[in-house]
């Protein structure tokens, strides 16, 4: 079953030495997560800063600077998996770096009739 593994915390909270750290330590993992047949996808988002929001009310669209919501913690990125199931998807949540100073979101992706194949 694929998994979307949601990496939340403080933009802000990592120096720039941190944040290539664990950009570094993020690609190692999924080069692990490649060689046990787990890796689907993954990458950081650029800050929340060069986010855009859109809303379609009545037909009229309405893009807004920003994210939808002000919280702190922002999804910062995120590594999509095939898992055996639930307890091994939080296995990997665990290894995700970012699970030491924020927060991984564990939720299974439906799978739906109509849509492309991925790229793989």
């Amino acid at each position: 079953m694929k998994y979307m593994l949601l990496i939340y915390g403080d933009e802000l909270a990592l120096s720039k030495t941190e944040r290539e750290q664990c950009y570094s330590d993020s690609a190692k993992l999924a080069h692990r997560l490649q060689s046990a047949g787990q890796y689907l996808d993954a990458s950081p988002l650029h800050l929340t800063s060069s986010a855009s929001s859109v809303r379609v009310r009545d037909g009229k669209s309405l893009v807004t600077d920003g994210p939808f919501a002000e919280t702190r913690e922002q999804l910062g990125g995120y590594f999509l998996i095939d898992a055996e199931g639930l307890d091994a998807a939080i296995a990997v949540a665990e290894q995700i770096p970012m699970a030491k100073k924020g927060t991984v979101e564990v939720r299974p992706v439906m799978e739906i009739s109509g849509l492309p194949l991925s790229h793989e």
